[in-house]
């Protein structure tokens, strides 16, 4: 008897929304460099009650996480960057086709990564301008490759709470 390869169980059937992490990338960039076009560098251009656009440039991680050490941190983020996005994608081949709650979560955090990668490496930091506050409390300022990151981590998060009948989306 032959087998007849479905459709749920075709190799790299996910490998489709990889468009979605291009797409994250390319409005990362778009808008980091109109920032930069049209920003000045740490001048808050109020937009709406609680939130300014702010050009920051931050070398750290998350948070201005390592932002202060002496640059080898650069480098350090590139690396584990790259190698996430590897796995990443490497996770993205081994899904099923009924997986897309978990296939749209990979590439927004791959689609981020690979945003910021780009930045550290030709800038050497990140370019950050989306900036909410309240009151005195000032949230640190990020980018969207950082909320396509959020975004799709909460997916992940969420993906660990649903119901297995509720995953076959």
């Amino acid at each position: 008897m032959e087998h007849v390869m479905t459709a749920d169980h075709r190799p790299h059937s996910m490998i489709r929304w990889l468009w979605l992490a291009v797409l994250v990338v390319a409005a990362d960039l778009g808008t980091k460099a109109l920032a930069t076009a049209w920003l000045t560098y740490g001048q808050p251009l109020p937009v709406a009650p609680l939130f300014n656009l702010t050009l920051l440039h931050n070398t750290g991680a998350a948070f201005s996480f390592l932002a202060g050490a002496d640059g080898w941190q650069r480098w350090f983020f590139v690396i584990l960057a790259l190698g996430v996005s590897v796995v990443l994608v490497r996770w993205l081949l081994t899904l099923k086709r009924h997986e897309t709650w978990m296939a749209i979560a990979i590439v927004l955090l791959l689609g981020g990564a690979l945003g910021n990668v780009y930045d550290r490496v030709v800038h050497g930091y990140v370019v950050d301008f989306l900036h909410f506050y309240w009151g005195g409390y000032h949230f640190p300022a990020f980018n969207l490759a950082d909320t396509a990151i959020s975004i799709g981590a909460v997916m992940m998060v969420i993906d660990m709470f649903r119901k297995p009948s509720a995953k076959s989306d």
